[in-house]
């Protein structure tokens, strides 16, 4: 991996608008399964890979990110699906480490870990959309 790509945003005048209401939308959608996680009885990391409001948000992000491409709000799409697939990647670590008695602490930690990791990636991205600041992510 090399250094991280930094789009700069400029003032779009506008033509970002509808783009940017749907990458709050998916944001608000992440945030409402990791606030899921935390509210029952359910892991944040779990919420957000199986809940229903972040596979909603994923699809849009397929579905949306050629309208971005080569846009500062390009780096976002990338930042969520990044935190989607890499949440799903240590839920999957988590899972394989249940698998054995002497794993299930491990597994546990990465759980907390990765739910704690997935709050942090939802709340920087939002504020830095907020912002209109681009995320830094890895050269596609």
């Amino acid at each position: 991996m090399g250094e991280p790509e930094v789009i700069a945003a400029q003032e779009d005048d506008g033509q970002l608008d509808g783009p940017r209401a749907w990458c709050h939308v998916m944001y608000g959608l992440h945030a409402l399964s990791a606030v899921s996680g935390i509210l029952t009885s359910a892991s944040i990391v779990g919420a957000f890979v199986f809940g229903w409001p972040s596979i909603i948000a994923v699809i849009i992000n397929y579905v949306t990110r050629d309208r971005v491409r080569g846009t500062w709000l390009e780096t976002h799409w990338r930042w969520q699906l990044r935190s989607f697939w890499f949440a799903a990647l240590w839920l999957l670590v988590a899972g394989l480490l249940m698998i054995t008695l002497i794993g299930i602490p491990a597994a546990i930690l990465v759980v907390v870990s990765t739910g704690l990791w997935v709050l942090y990636r939802v709340i920087r991205g939002w504020l830095a959309l907020l912002d209109r600041r681009a995320m830094p992510v890895p050269a596609a």
